[in-house]
Parts: structure tokens; C-alpha cells; sequence
């Protein structure tokens, strides 16, 4: 009898006991985010949090994803956005679910909201299915300060403006951003500049810009952006990094030569691309600087001065001439709203519809006239596919979409707001095999993360959020195109934000589990 007690005890004491989880997905191929190698296992997820990765067979969950023959990889993070007045209208953020994005960072191109605190408090109430950073605009807090004006500022404007600054990193801005191609950014000196980047920097910030120049002076802006970093002691990112304008093609290989030597002399600059050969941005952008200052009531009354007007459409003609083209066909219509019949058509189309003769200066008096009415978000086509290959081997690149939260159907968008990390693994890793599964996921992922300072995110470690994507690498698919954009990417599977499950089966459920995620400079 004793004996028999003895057995039934060394019996009991032997079985594991089971530990709960909320969500177990096994069976996976998991890519961490570091850039190393996949590796089976199982990954646990407990009140939003990873707590055990490995073979797990001790563990029961209330929901088990099964991820045979799937990849688990961190959730995405894009960290060029512009999401600033479409998260009511959409706070499922869908496009960027679809295609894996579990994080995005807006403010970007030197626009951005001024009141940070009362901004990201609304991001907080909203709830987004995504989770949510910001940096503060340069644009913007120059215009808050001095307007559209064509100037130095005073004294007191830099010290107001350096004021801004600072409540926006002590409410939790990630960084300082500028979009030194719109106004009134245009018209900022890099000491201006340098000044802003300073103040951020002593928050522990980023200075992200949409450099000065993209196409022939593509060079000197990248030098002005470095040399801003380097003065201010601040790691610098330099937005949708390219090379525009069919004159310029395969100057990548310079581009990428200055970044490279950057680093090597101790300089903290990485780059982020879209993987498309059309950029998009506003119409306005194609008329000469000086003629936009002051406001748009200004600028509308410049345009319909007849020698004003010679003079816009005189530097517009020199600029396409530059670009080696006859006509204004590579500029597409994204969204005009005075008539939306427009979206989809290039400028030479319209020009032509209107009756007008078939040459570029007539061409040029068509966009003044749109112009007059509203500006408008344009497609431009302008890069070349061996520039994108050549940037996005580049291994301190990350992706990011420069888009908006898409609301379905609205205007003819640029496809990137739909497809940018599909695109990177169907076409570039998967077709293509221009990099490797691993190094793509890094660039999503933990380099994003690194640079932001997002200490919890961005790869797939115990004790980290539970951002993941698991996703089939075989069928991964960007379905957006320039034609028609307004359609989400295949192949992701399941979504998981802050552990709360945002894409079952390729289908997004309702939950909007997002947090806002502040810079390290905040203040309690």
C-alpha cells in the first residue's frame, strides 16, 4: 500500500504542467527582424506581449493560430506617412493592414499638426487599428510663426519657432521633419534649419527630411542634410530616397557614394525608399518657388498677371526641357477636386481635352489654369527601375509607403498607399531576388525600430509587443496599380497589433488595438 502511493505520486509530479497563453501561433517559419535566418518554432502571446518563443508544446492558448507553412515576421513599420486628417475617416487603416503595417510614424515632408500634446491625444481617443508616432513639422511651425513669407526670420521668430520644437518633443514628437521642396520650407537657410535640428536633438530625436532637391541638385541637397546632422549631432533620415527626372538617371551610384561616406566618418544617416518609379505629390510643385510665396491669394493673383504668368510658364518649359521631354505626360492627376473627371489623366491629355494646342507652353498655361481653381495631388512618373534596385540594395534603407490612410475608391492615389511592403516581397525579394527574405523583414522592422527608438518593437523577442505579421512569402502580392490603385494586398494572413488579432485569414476584423508611441524626449 505504501509502494502503491509512492507510484501514483511519481506518476503525477511527472507530467509538465500546461501554461496559458492568449494566442499561440505554431508551427511557423519565424524571421525575428534581426536579418538572421528563419527558424521553425512557436511564438506565445500573453496581455499583448511576446512571452515565450521557441517549440512550445507546453503551452495551451484561447486562440491557436496555425502557421504551417507560413512566415511569422515583427509587424511592419513605416516610418513615412502622412495620415493627418484621413484617421477619422478611416481609423481601420486598412491599406496599411492589408499590407502588414502594424506601425506608422506621420509628420513627415515638414507637415505635420503644431500642437503635438493635443494631437496625439487625439490619436490615443481615436484608437487606430495601427499604432501611431509623429514627428513636428518644419512647414508647419514656420508658418504658424511667420506665414508663407519669403524670408530670414528674426530673432524672436527663431526663438518662437525653437519654442515649438521643444513642447513637441516634450509631448512626445520622434523627431523634427522638413519638406524643403514646399513652401514656405523652400525658403528656410540650412542655419535655420540646423538651429530646430539642435533643439530636437537634445530630446533624442530624429531629423527626417524631404531633402531640398531631387533631380539635378540631388547632390547638394544630400550634402545640406548631412551637414545639418553633423552640426547638430543628430541622426538624420532622408525621406523616399531618389533620384528624379529621366536626365538623371544612374545617379544613384552617386547618391548612394555620399551616404555611404557619411558613415564611414561617423555620421548617423539612413534612407527609406518606396519601390515605384513614380513619385507623388502637388501640382503646385511644378511652378517656380519664388511665385508662391505669401499665400495662395497671392500666388492667384501673380498667375493672372500676364508678365508674371510669361515668366512661371518661361522657367516651367526650361524644367521639362531639363527632363528631356516634349509634354507634360508624365504628370498624372491623383485628386482634383474642383472636377474630378480630371483624376487619372496626365496634363497633356487635359490640355488636349480642352482644345488646346498640342504643344508644352500651352501645356504649362493649363496647369496656371488648374492651378487657379485648387491645387491638385499628382503621379509623377520619373525614375528609373535600375536606380530603385541599385537604392534598395542599399542595406541602412527602409521601406515606407508616403502615404495616406486610403479611403476606398477616392481619387486615382498613387498605388504605394496599397502595395509598398507586398511589393518589396513579391517582386523584389520573390521575382527579382534583389535582396533576401531576411534583409527585407530587417528593413521593415528592426532598423525602423532602431532608429526611432522604438525600444520594444521591431523584432520578435520576449518581453516585446506583439506586433506580427504572418504572412505566405509564396503568393505575397501588391494588386494596386497607377490604373487602378484602390486595391489591398494579398497574402498576409494574419495581423496582430499590441496581441490583438486586426487580420484573420486575410480578412480584417474590426479591432482598432493601436497605441501611440512617443519619443524619448516626452515629459510625464
Amino acid at each position: 500500500m505504501k509502494y502503491g502511493w509512492l507510484i501514483v505520486l511519481l506518476f503525477t509530479t511527472s507530467l509538465p504542467a500546461q501554461k496559458l497563453a492568449d494566442i499561440l501561433i505554431t508551427h511557423g517559419k519565424i524571421i525575428d527582424g534581426s536579418g538572421n535566418p528563419w527558424f521553425y518554432g512557436d511564438i506565445a502571446i500573453k496581455n499583448g506581449i511576446i512571452i515565450d518563443i521557441g517549440q512550445l508544446t507546453d503551452y495551451t492558448a484561447t486562440t491557436t493560430i496555425d502557421a504551417t507553412g507560413l512566415y511569422i515576421a515583427p509587424g511592419f513599420i513605416d516610418v513615412h506617412t502622412h495620415i493627418e486628417g484621413d484617421e477619422v475617416k478611416n481609423p481601420l487603416a486598412a491599406n496599411f493592414i492589408y499590407d502588414g503595417v502594424t506601425t506608422v510614424i506621420t509628420g513627415n515632408c515638414g507637415l505635420s499638426k503644431v500642437d503635438t500634446k493635443a494631437y496625439l491625444y487625439f490619436l490615443d481617443s481615436l484608437h487606430l487599428a495601427v499604432n501611431s508616432a509623429t514627428l513636428i513639422g518644419h512647414n508647419d511651425i514656420r508658418k504658424a510663426v511667420m506665414g508663407r513669407a519669403n524670408r530670414p526670420p528674426t530673432a524672436d521668430e527663431l526663438t518662437q519657432m525653437e519654442q515649438l520644437v521643444t513642447q513637441a518633443m516634450q509631448s512626445g514628437a520622434v523627431g523634427l521633419s522638413t519638406g524643403l521642396i514646399y513652401i514656405p520650407g523652400t525658403y528656410a537657410s540650412t542655419a535655420e534649419i540646423t538651429a530646430l535640428a539642435k533643439v530636437c536633438a537634445q530630446y533624442n530625436g530624429v531629423y527626417t527630411t524631404h531633402m531640398r532637391y531631387e533631380g539635378d541638385s540631388v547632390l547638394y541637397a544630400i550634402q545640406e542634410a548631412l551637414a545639418i546632422g553633423k552640426a547638430a549631432n543628430i541622426p538624420v533620415e532622408i525621406s523616399h530616397f531618389k533620384v528624379s527626372g529621366q536626365n538623371n538617371w544612374g545617379r544613384s551610384k552617386e547618391t548612394l557614394a555620399l551616404i555611404q561616406q557619411a558613415r564611414q566618418e561617423g555620421i548617423d544617416v539612413t534612407i527609406d525608399q518606396y519601390p515605384y518609379t513614380a513619385s507623388s505629390t502637388s501640382l503646385s510643385t511644378l511652378l517656380p518657388d519664388w511665385v508662391q510665396s505669401d499665400g495662395e491669394d497671392s500666388l492667384r493673383t501673380r498667375l493672372q498677371n500676364p508678365t508674371i504668368a510669361a515668366m512661371v510658364k518661361k522657367q516651367m518649359l526650361a524644367s521639362l526641357q531639363k527632363r528631356k521631354l516634349a509634354h507634360y505626360s508624365y504628370a498624372f492627376v491623383a485628386n482634383y477636386p474642383p472636377d474630378t473627371t480630371l483624376n487619372g489623366k496626365n496634363i497633356e491629355a487635359i490640355n488636349l481635352l480642352w482644345h488646346r494646342k498640342h504643344t508644352a507652353i500651352s501645356e504649362a498655361q493649363t496647369v496656371i489654369d488648374l492651378l487657379l481653381k485648387s491645387d491638385a495631388g499628382m503621379v509623377f512618373h520619373g525614375m528609373s527601375e535600375e536606380d530603385i534596385n541599385r537604392i534598395m540594395q542599399y542595406p541602412f534603407n527602409m521601406f515606407a509607403s508616403d502615404a495616406s490612410i486610403r479611403i476606398l475608391y477616392a481619387g486615382i492615389p498613387h498605388p504605394r498607399g496599397y502595395g509598398t511592403n507586398a511589393r518589396v516581397l513579391g517582386k523584389y525579394v520573390r521575382e527579382q531576388q534583389i535582396i533576401t527574405l531576411e534583409e527585407a523583414i530587417r528593413r521593415m522592422t528592426s532598423l525602423p525600430a532602431q532608429k526611432y527608438h522604438f525600444t520594444n518593437r521591431g523584432l520578435l523577442r520576449t518581453g516585446f509587443a506583439a506586433d506580427i505579421v504572418v504572412f505566405n512569402a509564396d503568393t505575397v502580392s501588391d494588386l494596386s496599380t497607377y490604373q487602378k490603385p484602390h486595391q489591398y494586398s494579398t497574402g498576409f494572413q494574419y495581423i496582430l497589433v499590441n496581441g490583438a488579432i486586426a487580420l484573420y485569414n486575410g480578412k480584417q476584423t474590426q479591432l482598432r488595438n493601436g497605441k501611440v508611441l512617443y519619443g524619448a524626449g516626452k515629459k510625464e
